[in-house]
């Protein structure tokens, strides 16, 4: 596992040691930035269920002015904290060992954050933890009408509900196991 391109292009990245990770290739991580690129300098980027961290130094790497992940492994904390040492990114990072929905209220609270550009989740696949997460979104003022949230979930996973929880999907890319949703609230008219 490493970094694709950037600032910290190249470098590899740990894994948490003992847990079930199942980090996004190179390949998938790849057409996943081709798709952001544009709009990462500067921006907000969350990672939630980081794991080893590497979407979110993957989006620091290319330009993102900020990041914040969260996982509630003590291993998966530890590991984003050397990852982010060693690519020289704690400085632009914080890291919370909290779960996701939690770490998103301290982003409101503790944070204060007024407007993230990009939240990627890449939680444990058809858990649920999708539709939890995005219940939380939904009422959350740091959730603007640009922002994209980004979903990583196995194949079969259905985001029929996203509309009763005011998002729209805006894009779908699909790969042989797995896929990535894109979605933003909904603009009522």
């Amino acid at each position: 596992m490493r970094v694709i391109a950037g600032t910290a292009r190249s470098l590899p990245l740990k894994a948490p040691q003992g847990l079930e990770v199942r980090p996004t290739t190179d390949k998938i991580k790849e057409t996943l930035f081709n798709m952001l690129h544009w709009d990462l300098p500067g921006s907000v980027f969350v990672d939630l269920f980081s794991g080893s961290g590497a979407i979110g130094i993957e989006a620091l790497s290319r330009g993102a002015a900020r990041a914040y992940f969260a996982d509630n492994s003590p291993r998966a904390f530890s590991c984003i904290q050397q990852n982010l040492e060693f690519t020289k990114m704690a400085d632009r990072a914080v890291v919370l060992k909290q779960d996701a929905c939690s770490a998103l209220d301290s982003l409101r609270l503790r944070y204060h954050e007024d407007e993230v550009d990009f939240i990627f989740m890449d939680p444990p696949y058809d858990g649920g933890h999708e539709r939890d997460v995005l219940s939380v979104l939904g009422i959350m003022p740091f959730v603007k009408e640009n922002t994209v949230i980004i979903a990583e979930a196995s194949l079969r996973t259905d985001f029929s509900y996203a509309e009763e929880l005011g998002f729209q999907i805006v894009k779908e890319k699909r790969y042989k196991t797995n896929k990535h949703i894109f979605l933003k609230k909904r603009i009522s008219l």
